[in-house]
């Protein structure tokens, strides 16, 4: 099967730290061999590119994540320029807007987003955004600030939503949440969306799919995913698998490599 991309996993958190060289073994033999391992704060921006440095396959992506303000600070957008010049990641993230969980600061939250963005704007590099219950907000934030490509991990909005994003250079991750028969809207976009649009995602070590439900979710699930939507389109598992890991070489800029 040709290798998958995992374009968004969090494998440096503290949920993998007793086991995370056997968490990439296992995604690697289940043919899972590059992650996409996006930041949440600058606090632990070092510790996410010694990760990513230990292990072959793993590209780090440095960003100030929407649900933790009380984490960030003016100074860490200059902080985010300095790493991206001297780091070089393959993108800009996680960064985005959070509308369902109360009490966070959406002025706050829009000012540093549309900061962010104006950085990958700058640097050329694609951005990972988060979207929860805001994408017609980031809709409006990608419009406005203009010039950008990226993804909208673990999406969850609605078709047309989703054309828009397309027409705006953006592409639409998809993971565990698509494996619940009760995800409907989702499911009908995965079975019908282009195939040039799409990203496989896990969001590691959370949103774990229907047959790992409460469990913590890791790289190697990204399969389930895979054949889950292969399903719903009717269509080859190794030929969706082939057409996603091409978007993903093609947005982050990797060189293919050899199929299994």
């Amino acid at each position: 099967m040709t290798r998958l991309v995992d374009t968004h996993a969090h494998i440096d958190v503290e949920e993998f730290a007793d086991d995370r060289d056997a968490v990439i073994a296992r995604a690697a033999a289940a043919g899972v061999t590059r992650q996409i391992v996006p930041a949440i704060e600058a606090a632990t921006w070092s510790q996410l590119r010694e990760v990513c440095a230990r292990h072959d396959g793993l590209h780090a992506a440095y960003g100030l994540h929407p649900m933790f303000l009380e984490r960030h600070e003016a100074a860490h957008l200059d902080l985010l320029r300095e790493w991206i010049a001297r780091e070089r990641p393959v993108a800009v993230g996680e960064c985005g807007l959070d509308h369902f969980v109360e009490g966070l600061d959406r002025e706050r939250q829009a000012a540093l987003f549309d900061a962010q963005l104006r950085i990958a704007r700058d640097f050329d590099l694609p951005v990972i955004v988060h979207a929860r219950h805001a994408v017609d907000a980031v809709i409006a934030a990608l419009r406005r600030i203009g010039g950008l490509r990226g993804v909208v991990h673990s999406f969850s909005g609605s078709r047309q939503q989703a054309e828009t994003l397309w027409k705006l250079g953006f592409l639409v991750g998809l993971g565990g949440p698509v494996t619940y028969e009760r995800a409907k809207r989702l499911r009908t976009l995965a079975a019908t969306m282009p195939i040039e649009f799409l990203l496989l995602e896990t969001d590691a070590p959370d949103q774990p799919g229907a047959g790992h439900r409460g469990e913590r979710n890791e790289p190697a699930h990204l399969v389930e995913g895979l054949h889950c939507i292969a399903a719903l389109r009717g269509e080859d598992a190794g030929a969706v698998a082939g057409a996603t890991t091409a978007n993903a070489e093609r947005l982050f800029g990797f060189s293919p490599r050899a199929s299994a």
